[in-house]
């Protein structure tokens, strides 16, 4: 017992224990706050991956969309609805 009153009597001792707490439960930046921002960082990582490969499909989309006049013409009837002067559209809408 007086093995550890010795080390608690200890000045750097007591300081190293009372940074110890502070940094883990006190502090702004403490170990709880930066494993919450470490998963949101990973989170937003995913998403950003996520962004990068839809952004190149759609870019590959527009380019097909762009060199294929037939399929633009499909396009912008399905679409935008739009029809040639001698057309008549009807668009049928489900319940």
């Amino acid at each position: 017992m007086a093995k550890y009153l010795k080390y608690t009597k200890n000045f750097y001792f007591i300081f190293t224990v009372l940074f110890v707490v502070w940094m883990v439960f006190i502090d702004n930046n403490d170990i709880i706050s930066q494993f919450k921002l470490r998963s949101k960082l990973n989170g937003l990582e995913d998403q950003k991956e996520f962004y990068i490969e839809r952004k190149e499909k759609i870019k590959a989309e527009r380019e097909e969309l762009l060199s294929n006049y037939e399929l633009l013409e499909k396009f912008a009837r399905e679409r935008y609805l739009m029809k040639k002067k001698t057309e008549d559209l009807y668009v049928i809408v489900q319940e």
